[in-house]
């Protein structure tokens, strides 16, 4: 592996709460995937000369350069990517019968399953996406294909095969026996890959598309094998009208969920737009997490997620680009998204809504660990944690932002330069993505 000892000498960002981020200069040591230590530029220069890194490789940040933690992308769908920009004038449900079901169902193609997952591991990865909790597809091999892909460029990644046994116009369902038998198999799979960097999880789509009998089956198999559960929740006021229709012993979304077991700490919900208070008050109960999707709840019209409610109801949020409702693979534009949708609640009323470049920053990363259970290892640049981060460079060559230099020798330069990142980076400025240590991109020039 590469680049497995390493001494890191510049600027560090990274989030140790909603409100607080630790923006300082240092060294940060990288030892075998890990961050081993952590200290002050003139402590670095007494360990330099005593010969402790002596065998490192030691790289000095320029000016505009800085270290923080990968993204988390808490929730996307791998087989939708190439539909990306398409039919986001059309409302969820018939969007998913239109667009989604249709590309879907061509999953079972192997070969075409893997030429795709390998370019979607690759674009996020690209954009600074070290770990993805992925919605792969109904095939069972199709999605290995992407577990295998995820391997292949270094990616950590929790990967769900759908479930879904509900018929509809686009034949694309299991019969309930079938499906739990091919869930249990993906599960045994993906173990038998024996990876530290992926892990299974299982995947109800949503209450739209799954039967009582299907969701506490497979909520029974995530607790047998201890693996985590995702699926959707209050995306779209149609869908939540349709889903109690067809659960009228239900008083609620969130209880169609609750009553099947699946509600608990390893479970995460996409979108939640249009929770109750009850229904808030039992996701928090519970220990559930929310991916918010700002992209898709927008370009798809299901509503303004209040994610400050959330998090102040002690809900753990984290950020998902949930592609291809959202017509962005990069967590960059959640943040942004994120910030916006915040400020237009608080614009139309709601007092204390708005969220700003901090909490985005903190949502993209160790919010979105916290979220998947990963908080232990990745976030954040705490000693002890897996060494999943980025090397920015505000300046890079071709970069978007040109450097006016009119804040060099500003007492708030280092915090500006972060929060330029926030406000107008894209991949371009992304010269160097780290996984566990290894390298697994590298523009610097």
């Amino acid at each position: 592996m590469d680049d497995q000892n390493i001494v890191f000498v510049g600027l560090f960002a990274s989030a140790d709460s909603l409100k607080r981020l630790s923006i300082c200069r240092g060294f940060l040591v990288v030892e075998n995937g890990k961050i081993t230590k952590k200290g002050t530029p003139s402590e670095f220069e007494t360990l330099k000369k005593s010969g402790t890194y002596s065998k490192f490789k030691i790289v000095h940040l320029n000016a505009g350069q800085f270290i923080m933690p990968g993204f988390v992308d808490c929730h996307t769908h791998a087989p939708q990517f190439p539909n990306i920009g398409l039919g986001l004038d059309r409302p969820l449900l018939e969007w998913l019968a239109k667009y989604t079901f249709p590309l879907e169902s061509r999953y079972g193609d192997v070969d075409f399953a893997s030429s795709v997952y390998d370019k979607v591991v690759k674009r996020l990865l690209t954009n600074g996406t070290t770990t993805a909790c992925y919605f792969g597809s109904l095939h069972l091999e199709g999605t290995v294909e992407l577990a295998k892909s995820a391997i292949k460029h270094r990616q950590r990644a929790l990967v769900g095969k759908v479930s879904m046994n509900l018929k509809n116009d686009a034949g694309y369902y299991n019969n309930t026996k079938k499906e739990l038998q091919e869930v249990e198999t993906f599960v045994q799979k993906i173990l038998e890959l024996k990876n530290e960097l992926i892990q299974p999880i299982v995947t109800p789509r949503f209450a739209v598309s799954c039967d009582a009998e299907l969701l506490t089956a497979l909520a029974k198999i995530s607790k047998r094998y201890d693996c985590r559960i995702q699926s959707h929740i209050s995306e779209n006021l149609s869908e939540i009208e349709y889903v109690l229709q067809q659960f009228p012993s239900c008083n609620s979304y969130a209880d169609v969920y609750d009553k099947s077991g699946i509600l608990n700490e390893k479970c995460i919900m996409a979108h939640a737009v249009h929770l109750t208070d009850d229904e808030i008050k039992l996701l928090s109960s519970r220990g559930v997490s929310i991916a918010h999707c700002p992209a898709s709840n927008t370009r798809l019209k299901s509503g303004l997620c209040p994610v400050k409610k959330y998090l102040d109801s002690d809900i753990t949020v984290g950020l998902g680009t949930d592609v291809a409702g959202g017509d962005s693979a990069t967590i960059l534009d959640a943040m942004r998204r994120t910030m916006d949708v915040s400020t237009h609640l608080e614009l139309k009323g709601s007092a204390d809504y708005s969220l700003d470049w901090t909490a985005a920053f903190y949502l993209a990363t160790l919010g979105g660990a916290k979220a998947l259970g990963l908080n232990n290892k990745i976030g954040s640049l705490k000693e002890g944690k897996d060494f999943d981060a980025l090397l920015i460079d505000m300046y890079a060559k071709d970069s978007a932002i040109d450097n006016y230099k009119s804040f060099e020798g500003a007492e708030d330069f280092d915090i500006g330069l972060i929060q330029r990142f926030v406000y107008l980076g894209d991949d371009r400025n992304i010269l160097q993505v780290y996984v566990k240590g290894n390298k697994v991109k590298d523009i610097m020039t």
